[in-house]
């Protein structure tokens, strides 16, 4: 990945250079291509385009994370509207209180938490579209009715002999143009939105990089919400730009979902809150120790080197076997989690920030 100021430059060139890759799978279901996503974000513009929707306007997502969320959030920015990615697990009142505060056109939603809203209380919204298989639920637009009823026809007419690599050519963002809006998870009262800038979240991306340093290919698991500022940037964002393959759990990462699919993806980075990998600690990794030792050992001050290896090396294991790190953020630490992590030379990093920051202030290993 080259250093550049543009964030859409580097969506662009990545998903030209990796074309015939994978991008993103749901595990347990479909994977897309780099070639599959392109596809999925010019029939995002052609949509935005017939339903009338202009650069700047808001478009809000909401919805566990997947391939399809993911594929429409690059479509959105790279068409020029600005996305505002809600967490799926916000109460339905704090949704349609976002969805009208930021003054979303769009709903993207997810087909689990769909249920739970009422349209009714978004009066503003043009028209909602369900995730998984882009079906057009409301629509108070003539245009847009027709735009999705006619998607396929036009695509066609765009491209008539066939879609290409070269046919990818995304706009050039301003630095400071707005990017995103995310709102904070509202500790006292609705959330509130953060307006972020393409010039923060580059400045992510070109940090992650140079710490962490993916190539085209390598596997990561994309365990925190998109909906947070940190798992969008930190692995989708970052991921799509290193050319990696992104992994979508789309449930909630229990430590036996964890120990399941790591041992299949090997993730290359994985990054996650600091409750993981204390469930993983205390209920997979040592227990299998020693069950009546293992319980002890957090506690003790002095571990035998070969207790030490024998905890690093299943620990290893259970997260794949094949990361760079693990970098643990978003709430504190448990200290006598990681006290034993220092004492066995488990490969972590503590990142800290916040979502003002896109998000980080300090990432340390």
């Amino acid at each position: 990945m080259e250093t550049t100021n543009s964030l859409i430059q580097l969506i662009e060139e990545s998903i030209r250079k990796n074309w015939n890759l994978d991008a993103m799978t749901d595990y347990k279901g479909a994977t897309l291509q780099y070639k599959d996503v392109a596809r999925k974000i010019e029939k995002m513009h052609i949509l935005l385009e017939h339903a009338g929707i202009k650069k700047g306007d808001k478009i809000a997502l909401c919805g566990r994370n997947s391939a399809n969320w993911t594929a429409t959030f690059l479509g959105v920015i790279t068409y020029g509207a600005v996305a505002v990615p809600i967490l799926h697990e916000f109460k339905a009142d704090n949704v349609h209180n976002i969805v009208n505060h930021s003054e979303a056109r769009m709903l993207f939603v997810g087909d689990q938490v769909w249920e739970n809203f009422n349209e009714a209380a978004m009066p503003h919204l043009e028209g909602i579209i369900e995730l998984k298989n882009f079906d057009l639920v409301v629509s108070r637009s003539e245009q847009l009715t027709y735009a999705r009823e006619h998607l396929n026809e036009e695509f066609g007419k765009r491209y008539p002999c066939r879609f290409r690599a070269e046919n990818v050519s995304y706009r050039r963002e301003e630095l400071e143009e707005l990017a995103v809006i995310n709102y904070t998870s509202g500790t006292t009262g609705y959330s509130k939105g953060v307006m972020l800038p393409y010039r923060s979240i580059i400045s992510n991306i070109e940090h992650i990089h140079k710490k962490v340093g993916l190539h085209p290919g390598d596997n990561v698991v994309s365990m925190l919400p998109l909906g947070h500022i940190f798992g969008l940037v930190f692995d989708f964002l970052y991921g799509v730009t290193a050319g990696a393959h992104l992994w979508f759990l789309t449930r909630m990462p229990s430590p036996k979902i964890i120990a399941e699919s790591f041992a299949e993806i090997r993730p290359r980075v994985i990054a996650c809150v600091p409750l993981i990998v204390e469930k993983i600690f205390k209920k997979n990794i040592l227990p299998k120790v020693d069950n009546k030792l293992g319980k002890l050992l957090l506690k003790l001050p002095i571990v035998s080197d070969k207790i030490k290896e024998q905890i690093r090396t299943h620990a290893m294991e259970v997260f794949g076997s094949n990361f760079i790190e693990i970098v643990i953020g978003g709430a504190p630490f448990n200290p006598e989690v990681e006290a034993f992590l220092r004492k066995i030379n488990f490969p972590y990093t503590i990142a800290y920030g916040m979502t003002e920051a896109a998000p980080l202030i300090c990432h340390s290993r």
